[in-house]
């Protein structure tokens, strides 16, 4: 649900309603609330995309730089 949504909804008439004042005021902090939530996670994404960059530059730079790990030479003798 998008905070337009929230902002936009639109709710039936009845007899014993509720306060549409209330109703406003609700809709106007949930359409809030969901605006930041949706920044908060577009910047958790960024950051996360971030992350996992330098995380491949780092591997790709310790392999260019780090020898192979050398073989292990088993001992021909009998202990």
């Amino acid at each position: 649900m998008t905070p337009h949504e929230v902002q936009t909804r639109e709710f039936a008439a009845c007899r014993r309603g509720v306060d549409p004042d209330e109703v406003r005021q609700f809709r106007a902090r949930m359409a809030d609330e969901l605006t930041m939530l949706n920044e908060t996670v577009r910047l958790l994404s960024r950051e996360n995309d971030r992350i996992k960059r330098a995380l491949r530059d780092w591997q790709t730079m310790h392999a260019r730089e780090c020898p192979p790990p050398q073989k292990h030479h088993h001992n021909s003798g009998h202990w």
